[in-house]
């Protein structure tokens, strides 16, 4: 992969903490300007990138040929810039992949395996929204367009052929567990979503298949909240009323994509205490969040964050751990498909170079040959001259090396020549028959 390289430069849920990886969220109506912002800073190189961002990792692909090493330091910076932090410090909490490897990183978070629940389908979805943002940014480019097209067919082989996404618990499933394990019977318990998203749907589907008594869905936007709460048989209430009615709710899940908590330490407070001190299970999976962490202090509220959760998520997928080995596999021949695709498009230009130089040699034989017949020269000795122009034009370059390299170079590009144009050929050099014998 050397001829054309890119690279993968983030920070995830091993490398770095929530609050910092709050600082690097993006959401999904930002992508587009923030790419074409980086675009911007390195106008000379017109790289390729696509900026992928979820609960769990920020990740920036860029794609700039042999000048992607020169965009490393400016990416970082640039990053950096974004999340409000200096450098050295992001720096630390990184991680940052080339080429093969990073084609790799890109197929096994597709397909799951680098994910706080293994296997879990949600993760391929931001993917490909990712990607779309990226090209309607007009900064995805081919590189990247196949990188992802490609992981998109690894991760649903993976999907398909091993157990990796079989009896997945999800954040959501998680979050009612751990509800499960805190009240007796889910059935006496009424629950809050706060969002309306993909993952507050998930959590809505959960809660509603234990049949709690009571659930509503908050959102800023009243008529999406509306359009979720019918669905899972809820009822919806605005956002600006949440502070009010906060005490009514035993769960609390939240996930919106405010960049400010909502939920705050006094108001947490004052639920509990017109709850009289009956206990508040309180889910918060956005990032950045959404539920300020002081929250987690107060004796009768349970909080957990989205990293909270991995631990319980990570017990149910190490019974998946024996579908890993052929997941990999599955990555492992993925990655050398693209790689056999990157060499054969770093090959192209010369093949176009190559396309070019013969059809000169042609046009130059057939203006000589039409000479040959215009001076009433026979067709014969016309074609004869064509055919004989073409085979010089094509071998001199080839004999003139031969004839010019010594040793082990002459022995090595004798063997190139014998492939390339004795290749079938009766003729294959021999004993006795070889160059210069």
């Amino acid at each position: 992969m050397s001829a054309v390289s890119f690279f993968a430069l983030g920070l995830n849920h091993h490398t770095a903490p929530l609050d910092l990886r709050g600082r690097f969220a993006f959401a999904p109506e930002q992508l587009g300007s923030a790419l074409r912002g980086f675009a911007e800073r390195t106008p000379r190189l017109v790289p390729e990138a696509a900026l992928v961002s979820t609960c769990n990792r920020t990740e920036l692909y860029v794609a700039a040929g042999a000048a992607a090493p020169e965009l490393v330091r400016p990416t970082l910076e640039w990053l950096a810039e974004q999340g409000g932090v200096p450098a050295a410090r992001l720096e630390t909490h990184t991680y940052l992949m080339h080429d093969r490897d990073a084609a790799r990183h890109a197929f096994r978070v597709a397909s799951g395996l680098d994910s706080m629940v293994l296997g879990e389908p949600q993760i391929l979805g931001q993917l490909k929204q990712a990607v779309r943002l990226a090209d309607d940014a007009g900064t995805l480019g081919t590189t990247l367009h196949q990188l992802f097209q490609r992981s998109f067919s690894v991760a649903k082989e993976v999907r398909s052929s091993t157990a990796i996404g079989a009896h997945s618990i999800s954040m959501a499933a998680a979050a009612v567990r751990l509800a499960a394990r805190l009240f007796e019977d889910l059935g006496r318990i009424n629950v809050l979503l706060v969002g309306a998203g993909e993952m507050i749907e998930l959590v809505a589907t959960h809660f509603a298949a234990r049949s709690p008594r009571g659930m509503a869905v908050a959102n800023r936007t009243l008529e999406r909240g509306e359009k979720l709460a019918a669905h899972v048989g809820a009822q919806a209430m605005r956002l600006a009323d949440l502070p009010s009615r906060l005490h009514e709710f035993d769960v609390v899940v939240s996930c919106t994509a405010s960049t400010l908590p909502i939920i705050g330490l006094g108001a947490v407070e004052r639920a509990l205490k017109q709850r009289r001190r009956r206990p508040m299970f309180i889910v918060d999976l956005a990032v950045p969040r959404d539920v300020e962490p002081e929250v987690a202090r107060l004796d009768d509220a349970y909080l957990y964050t989205v990293d909270d959760l991995s631990a319980l998520v990570q017990t149910a997928g190490e019974k998946r751990q024996a579908a890993v080995q052929q997941a990999e596999a599955i990555i492992d021949a993925g990655v050398q498909s693209f790689a056999h695709w990157l060499d054969q498009r770093a090959a192209v230009p010369l093949i176009q170079a190559l396309q070019r130089q013969a059809h000169d040699w042609r046009d130059v034989e057939l203006a000589r040959s039409r000479r040959m017949l215009a001076r009433g020269e026979s067709p014969e000795a016309a074609l004869d001259a064509l055919a004989r122009g073409l085979a010089n034009k094509m071998l001199h370059g080839a004999l003139a090396e031969l004839h010019a390299s010594v040793g082990d170079d002459r022995e090595r590009f004798a063997d190139t020549v014998s492939r390339l144009f004795l290749r079938g050929s009766s003729r294959t050099p021999g004993a006795g028959q070889g160059p210069d014998r």
